[in-house]
């Protein structure tokens, strides 16, 4: 009786209940995520904006204590090393300058985007938004700072605009005047139109700063230890990128041996291609296409372990804050 039952419930077209089949982890979950943390755009611009206010509250002139701070140190240290390296200081400042700010946002999301999750622990267990929400607030943080040191290189141009608009040097050799171009010195060609390439250069630096800030802070909300590690490295790789010192001084030699056998070393470092894609336009140096393919390839690859990093533990990180 309890088979011809059952029939009779397949005969009439009845579907079979199934399970339904879970689907945390997939790729599909992941890319929700971030579409659903971009369309909350007035969630992480607010919250963003709020931290930097937060941060200057009470302050008579609020975030801009951020560009006065950046000005002087880029004064202090580019009149001191322009004397070091025997470079014009209306060539040098700028230079130093952009590699500062540019570093600034660098490190920024580096250090921030280990500590996205942990910081907004409060937020996360009470709060349902995609988790990407609190990635892009960090970066639109530090796209915020970014902004306001910005005004530096503004001034600086303005300053500086008749000593970037013709080519010049960052090398020195003995019978040579510093700064300009000469047999055995790198001749950078100077400001033109090529400046607007520092906007897909920052585009893609923006976009790494995401992935970055996404994937290390999975990793380090999982293992504690892990903002240790990577703080002491981005102190490392600042003194192994050229943002203080210029590379040309280690190509023309002058009164010492010319440097060129470390160059290999140095453009093995990711971070120097990022520098170079967006400070090299703004100051009128020209960029290798080999830094846009590298540039290019790992925001790619980045993305990609992302995503996978989002597919298997996004739903984790709630009970790992």
């Amino acid at each position: 009786m309890h088979a011809t039952s059952t029939v009779h419930v397949a005969e009439a077209g009845v579907p079979t209940p199934v399970p339904p089949a879970s689907d945390r982890k997939t790729f599909s979950k992941a890319i929700a995520d971030l579409r659903e943390g971009l369309a909350a755009r007035e969630l992480w611009t607010h919250l963003g904006w709020q931290d930097i206010k937060q941060r200057y509250r009470r302050s008579v002139i609020g975030p801009f204590w951020i560009t006065i701070s950046q000005g002087v140190i880029a004064l202090g240290l580019g009149l001191l090393y322009s004397q070091l390296f025997n470079t014009p200081v209306q060539v040098f400042l700028p230079y130093l300058s952009t590699g500062f700010i540019i570093w600034g946002f660098i490190q920024g999301c580096l250090s921030e985007g280990m500590e996205t999750f942990i910081a907004n622990e409060g937020m996360i267990k009470q709060l349902p938004a995609p988790l990407s929400v609190y990635v892009l607030r960090t970066v639109w943080r530090q796209i915020l700072l970014l902004a306001h040191n910005l005004i530096v290189y503004v001034v600086l141009l303005v300053i500086f605009f008749t000593a970037l608009d013709k080519p010049y040097s960052l090398g020195s050799k003995p019978d040579v005047p510093s700064g300009d171009c000469g047999a055995g010195l790198v001749c950078h060609p100077g400001l033109s139109w090529n400046i607007l390439l520092a906007i897909p250069g920052f585009l893609l630096l923006a976009l790494t700063a995401g992935w970055a800030a996404l994937l290390l802070g999975i990793i380090s909300t999982r293992f504690r230890d892990i903002p240790q590690v990577i703080n002491a490295l981005i102190q490392l790789m600042f003194y192994g990128t050229p943002i203080v010192w210029p590379v040309d001084q280690l190509m023309t030699g002058g009164s010492r041996q010319k440097l060129e056998w470390i160059l290999p070393v140095i453009k093995a470092n990711p971070l120097y291609h990022y520098m170079q894609v967006t400070r090299a336009p703004l100051i009128g140096q020209s960029v290798a296409w080999t830094s846009w393919v590298i540039v290019g390839g790992l925001t790619i690859v980045g993305w990609g372990l992302a995503l996978v990093a989002m597919r298997n533990y996004r739903s984790r990180v709630s009970y790992w804050v």
